[in-house]
């Protein structure tokens, strides 16, 4: 029966493409490109419906076939908005089962392959998995085209989202078509951005000349009766086709400019019979889920009448057939004209039978959520049941579908007292659902509603989780001094709350701490629900509440209270099995958070490495950015900064998925530090994200407010403004730095000292070093001491006394290597070589600490710090042992090759760029090594001189004097 459909469809009309040359010129320039570097790698297609939006696409698509590209397409529909991923799993749909073979996260692209139903990802790990798993499959180039975004679900725009800013890599071109008025801001959004950026090539179709009208449309029509069709169309091929049609069925000339689009289209279903336009009906309400079979079983159809129903609707091109035997109306008018002129209770009697039939094949919930939806006039417990697991199901990877679902079975939920406690539950499973699609401050209004609603004795099981979320919800708004009177308001119910509510209040107060009250004030409740957790005997709740007070702690710098907290937390964490862990994600942070203030790094990427396991096995997305920021920041510390950047880049999308201001606050002021040290000197990289931090942080002085303003006037000091630099730190952490916490006091001491030098205030710089010698001795770890004894090198250089310069410089290194920040290391050492040099006392150790330090600034993806060691190279070392002295004795070949090896090229890499074999390549290598006398490809890369890629007068990383 399919194969007899499929040959009907073949024999309706499919319009040809009139026009658009300029349009397909620009589309075989990108596809010629493949989405290499300065080409775009996505198409943005507008217009207005009818335009030829589709038929542009089918003609590209059929021209990439021919290039030999794979070819993904797939449709977003109107009535289906909050299907999950439906416009991608409709265009894998087309895939080669056994393309995915051999790609290793397969498992996190299943809601793309096969819906949602498979796999429980969150939407974040989603994203990357499709953008690689397009990389995987591209062969020799992959297009994949979307039509009508603009009915597409949330869950589909932030996917493409990703797509824009982080290209596949590889051939791949992605094609987007939409209705520009009728998208919604975020997708048009992000393809304006990408369009700014000159990743997305936006091809706005406009109507079409008479001309080509003429030659491809109507080449039998007179001239005069084609100029009437073409100005009533406006150029619009899909209403002038229907005109035409109009025109040779029926001849009414006279009356054709005045009919409209919705006229003629229902001129076509005029001559139908009943069961033909039910048939239509039918496969107008099904969708994308139409196939003969459906139809057939939901229309209860004998399958030869059927067959000769839909025969007849192919021919009138009113129905045609697409991949996997689905069936599909002409055009999105023409289904949309259909299925609303349905009567309303037919429609919603053909939606019940539907979802019936689903069922009864076992499709996924949400599939059947959909027909549910629109079937249900009434409270019905096992429709409203599908609509509660399409929820739950999609709640990780879709949550604006999830928290749709909840509001649909809430709408039908009676107001009795029978339902209330089932009303509060869903109504707080839906603002959960809300906070994590971004949605937070409709996420906090649901929450304040349930926390109304439950305000009897027995309502604390729903009350108090509704109170803890609705804290968190106000701390990502930002609004700190809202989430501490809530949780207070609750500890000072009475009687008090149970054991277990204490524990959980008292933590997420204890987490309030630093931004809108010091640790101090929340110490005591901390001690509360700590004492709690251990009555109830709950080790898990136990190192819940200790990892919060070993932050609180170090924050308020008692690192000895916060490493014997540490240490206890850390012991009841690592004694868990995963299972146990779900309820600690957001601790897991903060212990690994304190154990980086305590310079316990790898005890700190162990624990952030658990959290984040358990954050994107169970859904908890929220946490994702905390955790990947301990991971960004151990990489910073300890001179990983390729891995630094790249979990700042996940960290940076998660947190504007979720629409956090807090969260990407943080983000963007990490991601400032971390470029300052990843990017060469000059690069205004680092001074654009701290600028962002300070935008998105609002104008007041919380807690993250403080560390985007000391971040900006960090960055805006290694640009060269020491003045604003000053006043910026000093707006964020207050004239006496009260803002800041004291572990974090003597890192923007530092910056108040170099911007005192830098303006001729020795007094200032001195009372400020002064301090930060005080701070360091309290805190009693490596770091705060190399940061006093760099500090006081550079008091010592503007005193005119390079030689003790040098000699804290030393010591300030040796402390920096002991806590295995090897990132401070180097900056020390490099910065101490050119001192070394100059003086007598230390001129012999000068080449060994400058050799150190620009190998372990290379080794880390350091590129400040390589700048600082190549602008330092002639100060440290003579002619004699320069180390690209070693490099005199290699010939042209070889000094090619060792070049090479320096960009980081491998020798695979090499033998394809110099057309060589891999064996020679080695060869030469091993020739390089020997004469050289060095043993890898680190050390030899250290030997290969670079140019100095600063721009503009000179920052501090190149040198002390720099801005003296």
């Amino acid at each position: 029966m399919e194969a007899g459909i499929g040959a009907e469809a073949a024999a309706g009309r499919v319009a040809p493409l009139v026009g658009r040359a300029a349009e397909l010129a620009r589309l075989a320039e990108v596809l010629a490109g493949g989405g290499e570097r300065g080409t775009p790698s996505v198409v943005d297609i507008t217009g207005e419906a009818g335009i030829g939006k589709s038929r542009l696409l089918s003609e590209v698509c059929r021209r990439a076939r021919q290039r030999g590209f794979t070819v993904l397409r797939g449709r977003a529909t109107e009535y289906e908005r909050h299907l999950p991923l439906q416009p991608f799993t409709d265009a894998f749909a087309d895939l080669d089962p056994r393309a995915p073979d051999g790609f290793a996260a397969v498992a996190d692209a299943a809601p793309v392959l096969h819906g949602c139903a498979r796999g429980g990802v969150d939407r974040f790990r989603l994203h990357r998995a499709t953008a690689a798993l397009l990389a995987h499959v591209s062969g020799p180039g992959l297009l994949l085209a979307l039509d009508d975004l603009h009915w597409a679900d949330p869950a589909s725009w932030d996917l493409l989202d990703h797509l824009v800013r982080h290209p596949a890599p590889g051939p791949v071109v992605l094609l987007v078509a939409r209705r520009a008025r009728q998208s919604p801001a975020p997708l048009a959004a992000s393809l304006t951005r990408g369009v700014e950026a000159d990743t997305v090539l936006r091809l706005d179709l406009g109507p079409l000349p008479r001309q080509e009208c003429a030659e491809r449309l109507a080449p039998d029509l007179a001239p005069a009766e084609l100029d009437r069709l073409h100005a009533a169309s406006e150029g619009n091929p899909l209403y002038l086709l229907a005109l035409l049609h109009a025109h040779r069925t029926a001849g009414a000339q006279q009356a054709l400019p005045a009919l409209g689009l919705t006229s003629l289209l229902l001129e076509e279903l005029s001559p139908l019979t009943e069961d033909q336009l039910r048939a239509l009906e039918t496969v107008a309400i099904l969708g994308d889920q139409a196939t003969p079979a459906l139809v057939r079983a939901v229309s209860g159809r004998r399958e030869a009448e059927l067959l000769d129903d839909l025969g007849v609707l192919a021919r009138r091109d009113l129905l045609r057939s697409g991949s996997g035997d689905r069936l599909a109306l002409r055009h999105p008018v023409l289904r949309s004209l259909v299925h609303d002129g349905m009567e309303p209770w037919r429609r919603a009697a053909v939606h019940r039978r539907a979802a019936a039939e689903l069922a009864r094949t076992g499709a996924p919930p949400a599939e059947q959520a959909h027909h549910v939806e629109r079937a249900l006039t009434g409270w019905d417990p096992d429709a409203a049941g599908v609509l509660v697991r399409a929820a739950r199901q999609t709640a990780r990877t879709a949550p604006a579908s999830s928290a749709h679902w909840w509001e649909a079975a809430l709408r039908h939920l009676p107001h009795t007292a029978e339902h209330a406690a089932r009303r509060r539950g869903w109504l707080l499973e839906r603002a959960r659902a809300l906070g994590a699609a971004g949605r937070l401050r409709d996420s906090r209004d649901l929450l304040h509603e349930v926390i109304a609603l439950a305000q009897g004795p027995d309502d604390g099981p729903v009350r108090v989780p509704a109170v803890v979320s609705c804290a968190d919800m106000e701390r990502r708004l930002g609004r700190y001094a809202e989430a501490v009177a809530l949780l207070r308001r609750e500890l000072d119910r009475r009687p008090g709350p149970a054991p277990a509510d204490m524990v959980a209040l008292g933590r997420e107060l204890g987490s309030s701490a630093s931004r809108a009250a010091a640790y101090g004030e929340v110490r005591a409740t901390v001690v509360r629900a700590l004492a709690a957790a251990r009555s109830l005997g709950d080790e898990v709740a136990e190192a819940g509440v200790l990892a919060v007070s070993a932050l609180g702690e170090a924050y308020e710098g008692d690192m000895a209270a916060a490493r014997r907290a540490a240490r206890r937390a850390a012991a009841l964490v690592d004694a868990l099995p995963d299972d146990e862990l779900t309820g600690l994600c957001e601790p897991l942070a903060r212990l690994a958070w304190a154990e980086t203030l305590l310079e316990d790094f790898a005890d700190a990427g162990r624990h952030a490495d658990r959290g984040l396991a358990v954050a994107r096995r169970t859904g908890q997305v929220a946490q994702l950015p905390y955790l990947l920021l301990v991971k960004a920041h151990i990489g910073n510390q300890t001179g990983e900064l390729r891995t630094a950047l790249e979990q700042v880049a996940e960290a940076e999308e998660v947190a504007r998925g979720l629409g956090s201001d807090e969260a990407l606050s943080f983000v963007m002021a990490l991601k400032a530090q971390v470029l300052t040290a990843a990017c060469p000197p000059g690069d205004p990289a680092p001074v654009a994200a701290a600028r962002e931090a300070v935008a998105v942080s609002g104008p007041g002085v919380d807690w993250w407010a403080s560390t985007a303003w000391s971040v900006l006037g960090y960055t805006a000091f290694l640009s060269g403004d020491p003045e604003g630099a000053r006043d910026m730190v000093l707006r964020a952490g207050g004239p006496g730095l009260e803002r800041f916490p004291p572990s974090r006091h003597v890192l923007f001491l530092e910056i108040l000292v170099r911007a005192c030098l830098a303006l001729g205030d020795l007094p200032g710089a001195r009372a400020y070093e002064g301090r930060a010698r005080e701070v360091a001795g309290r805190l009693g770890l490596p770091l705060p001491r190399a940061l006093a004894l760099r500090i006081s090198a550079q008091l010592a250089v503007a005193e005119g006394r390079p030689g003790d310069a040098a000699g804290l410089l030393a010591e300030a290194a040796a402390e920096c290597e002991r806590s295995g920040a090897r990132f401070w290391e180097a900056y020390c050492l490099l910065l101490g070589a050119p001192l070394m040099a100059a003086s007598p006392q230390h001129a012999g150790r000068a080449g060994q600490a400058w050799r150190r330090g620009r190998r372990l600034a290379l080794d880390g993806g350091a590129a400040a710090l390589v700048g600082l060691a190549d602008a330092t190279r002639d100060a440290v070392l003579g002619a004699a042992d320069r180390p690209d002295a070693a490099l005199a004795g290699l010939t042209a070949r070889e000094r090619e090759i060792a070049a090479l090896v320096a960009e980081g090229l491998t020798g695979k890499d090499i033998a394809g760029k110099l057309v060589l074999s891999t064996r020679t390549v080695e060869t030469h290598l091993s020739r390089i090594y020997r004469k050289t006398g060095v043993s890898s490809r680190a050390a030899l890369a250290a030997l290969v001189p670079r140019p100095d890629r600063s721009s503009g007068p000179h920052t501090p990383y190149q040198g002390l004097r720099g801005t003296e």
